[in-house]
Formats: C-alpha cells, structure tokens, sequence
C-alpha cells in the first residue's frame, strides 16, 4: 500500500490532546510527557473513561441473564458496542464480531478452533518474517500437535515482504496464510488486499493480525475479502482486556467452540451440550463488559474524527520524523520509506544500547520502547539483539519530533560520541 502525499494541518491536535487527560500530565516537574509507546498502547480520551465509569456507576450488572432493568441496560449497550465495531470495519454482521481478550487471543481462538478441526499432519500454513509472537507462537504449537509445514515469506532489507517468494510458496498448496497488516517493529504497511487474492487462488485461508492497522488506517474487511482479522482495543483508544476476532460467517458458525462454560450453550446435559449461535457460542463466561463498552466508545471517537485523516496526520508525522531521525548521527532507521509505513520507528544509535537510549530518553519525559517489540526472530533476520522504538498517534505533533530528536543529541553527548 502506497500512501499520497499530504499536506500539514489534517487534523487539530491541539483539540485533540485537550480530550486526553494523561497527555497533561508532567513526568517530573517541569518535564511534560510525551508519549511515544503507542504501538505498546495508545492513550485513552475522556469518552471512553466515562463510558466505563458510567457502566460501574449507573448499571453495572451482567448481560444476557438477568431481566431487570440494569440487566437489559447492561446487554443493550454490550450489544451496541459490538455492533458498532461490525460497522467501524465493514463486517456485514455484528454476529462476526467476537470479543475476546485481545488479538492474541483471536488468533490463538482460529488456530485451537479451526486449526485443530481443519489442519492435518503435512499441510503448510504460510506466515512472514516480521510477525509479532501472537502470530507465530500459535501456529508452531498447532504444527507441533498436528505434525504441520511452516513456510516464512521473507522480508527484503528495505523493510517490505518479497512477494515473488511467496507467491513460489503459494504453488505449494498452503491451507492458511497469517500475516500482519502493519509491522509493530518496521512500521511496514503490507499489501494486504493483493496477498489475500493471491492466498484465496491458491485455496488457503487468510488470517490478518490488524493490531497495528485497525487503529491507524481504514480497514474494511468485505473490501480486503479475509477470511478472520485480529485486533485488541488497548490499541486504538480503547481500554485493556478486549480484543477482537471478525471472521467469515460460515467459517465461524462450523467452527468447534474454544472455551466451555455459561453463555456459550443453547442447552447443557451431564454428558453432552449444544452450542450457542454466533457470536456467543466463543463468549464462554461473563465477558468484559465495560471494557466492551469502553471500546464502543472508543471506536465513536475514532470515527468522529476520520480514519482517513488519522492515517494522513500519521504520515505528515512519519515523513517528518523519518527525515529528522536520519540527520542524527549514528542512528540506522529500520523499515521502508515512509509511503510504505505508518508511524513505526524502530532505530539504533551506534555504540550505545537501545534499553540506555530509553533510560535516558524518559529523563526528558520522552516515553518510548526499548528491546525486541515481541518479534525476536524479524530482529535476528536484521542481527540486532534489540531496538529503540517511536511510535506516533493522533495526538502527537511535530514539536514531539522534534523534542525527540534534540533529546537524542543528548544521549551522543551523555555518551561522549
């Protein structure tokens, strides 16, 4: 995916900082925070802690059980966030929007539910070189059950996947393609669409971990044509514990359930059960219900604003914070140029270690990561025990940038480089 060239002014961050209330706060006295960890987690605005506050104080009760009135109060607004979601990325149904924890628990639901019903001993499953662990770890411990094949398409040294491999890969008859939208540690925007038409001609299934671009880009899922797409809230404005899992209706309905108890069952006998319909047949328990709500609300805010001009504000930040990052000396910048990314900075400053970097960068009350970002091997590929990450979001501003990297002047001169 290539991005057009935009022009400053798309967004009013001044408006937009103002409904965060963290983003005032000072670190230290005279040291205001300037969070820059938002592929860990993003900030949350005041309409989603007043969404959650509202449940606890005006009808906190369970869902789907109870019929008084705090009850029917409590399953409406669950239900209403839920349907929201379908909305916000295009699902034809709220029916396919499944909560879970987060997105490594969508994807470890596909691959312990469909996985296990669908994959046996030598079929390939084909993944990338730049997954985060949520989109590793599940597939090698279903290929160690059930004896599978696991391909990598690799990733080139400018950042981006080398599609003529993976398109050689496809002739090996792949039952299931996972592979992240956006990289958490390049940055890098793959061309998702194209990969999932490609994956469907060869007869593979498609996963897409979205945890990086459902927040920052507009991603409709009848447009991209997967099969399932993962995301967690605390990413996107959202609160902690909540995550997403889309999937194709047919492929969810023959799905076995993942987890056994009270919501996912029509009816329940001492030696046999019968599953729930769609979605709550994989909503075993009582569910996080006000985080639930609480990313209803986030995702009212997100499309309040535009998603469209969220993902160019980004790019006016990660073309400038690109062209800034290069100009300090030492620092190597990973991932490709910035049309091929979102505002994902991973870098190293040579001779001084990345977990130093941050140490030093929270002294000046800039917040950033500092290690592996969950993704050892794509960190290997490039031969680096760790790295420094910036990243940006919608209320970060130029003048962030730019406190950045005169604080990164600062670590070459505590370093005496």
């Amino acid at each position: 995916m290539v991005l057009n060239t935009i022009h400053q002014g798309s967004l009013d961050t001044t408006r937009i900082r103002a409904d965060f209330p963290i983003l005032s706060r000072q670190v230290k006295p005279g040291v205001p925070l300037v969070y820059l960890d938002n592929a860990a987690t993003s900030q949350k605005p005041f309409a989603v802690i007043e969404a959650m506050d509202d449940f606890y104080r005006q009808y906190n009760s369970n869902i789907h059980r109870g019929i008084h009135t705090i009850a029917e109060e409590a399953t409406a607004k669950y239900e209403e966030a839920r349907g929201r979601i379908a909305e916000f990325i295009g699902a034809p149904s709220p029916k396919q929007i499944i909560f879970t924890r987060n997105a490594t628990e969508s994807i470890n639901l596909v691959a312990f539910s469909w996985g296990r019903a669908n994959l046996y001993p030598g079929d390939l499953i084909i993944l990338t070189e730049m997954e985060h662990h949520s989109n590793l770890v599940p597939w090698q411990i279903l290929a160690s059950e059930r004896d599978l094949r696991l391909e990598f398409i690799p990733v080139t040294p400018d950042g981006l996947l080398d599609l003529e491999v993976f398109e050689e890969l496809l002739e090996l008859k792949p039952r299931l393609v996972g592979f992240t939208h956006m990289s958490n540690v390049l940055g890098t925007i793959n061309p998702a669409k194209g990969i999932i038409r490609l994956a469907h001609q060869a007869g593979a299934l498609t996963v897409v971990d979205g945890a990086q671009s459902v927040p920052h880009l507009p991603v409709n899922v009848q447009d991209l044509d997967t099969d399932f797409l993962a995301f967690s809230g605390h990413k996107m404005c959202g609160p902690s514990g909540i995550g997403v899992l889309y999937g194709r209706k047919e492929f969810l309905e023959s799905m076995p359930p993942f987890l056994g108890g009270g919501d996912m069952i029509k009816r329940v006998e001492l030696r046999s059960f019968v599953t729930n319909e769609i979605p709550y047949k994989f909503e075993a328990g009582t569910p996080a219900i006000a985080e639930a709500i609480g990313l209803g609300s986030a995702v009212k805010y997100l499309d309040s604003i535009g998603m469209e001009k969220i993902l160019n504000h980004e790019h006016e930040i990660a073309s400038y914070a690109l062209e800034r990052l290069e100009e300090v000396p030492g620092v190597s910048v990973f991932g490709p140029e910035a049309d091929r990314k979102g505002a994902i900075f991973s870098f190293s400053m040579k001779g001084i270690h990345p977990h130093d970097i941050s140490q030093i960068l929270d002294g000046e009350g800039i917040a950033i990561r500092a290690g592996h970002h969950c993704a050892m091997p794509l960190h290997e590929k490039f031969n680096l025990p760790a790295t420094a990450r910036a990243s940006f979001y919608l209320y970060n501003t130029r003048e962030e940038v730019d406190h950045l990297v005169k604080s990164l002047y600062s670590v070459l001169e505590i370093f005496g480089l």
